[in-house]
């Protein structure tokens, strides 16, 4: 099943989220054949100020599971974390049935 991790930064964050980063792409690279998309939301001034993810897992409490366990979030940067249930309606260029 495919959801939506919507990831909003603390205020200040930045340099904590930095500092993490290696642990973050190492946590995304090990779960890779999950997630579909992923990668930073960007403020105005064009730096990153919160995270997208897009994962196919077994349930929402395994999204939960998941997003919990992202160095980011045990790094206290998110201010909040929305999960939602997702359903592809266009994929790669195309309507997906």
């Amino acid at each position: 099943m495919l959801f939506a991790i919507i990831c909003t930064d603390k205020p200040g964050a930045l340099d904590t989220r930095m500092a993490t980063r290696p642990q973050h792409l190492a946590y995304l690279q090990a779960y890779q054949e999950r997630i579909l998309q992923a990668g930073p939301l960007l403020g105005l001034d064009g730096r990153p100020c919160g995270s997208l993810l897009l994962v196919d897992v077994e349930d929402r409490a395994a999204a939960e599971g998941f997003a919990a366990s992202d160095p980011y979030a045990k790094a206290d940067v998110f201010e909040s974390v929305v999960i939602r249930a997702f359903r592809a309606v266009f994929r790669d260029g195309a309507l997906v049935e």
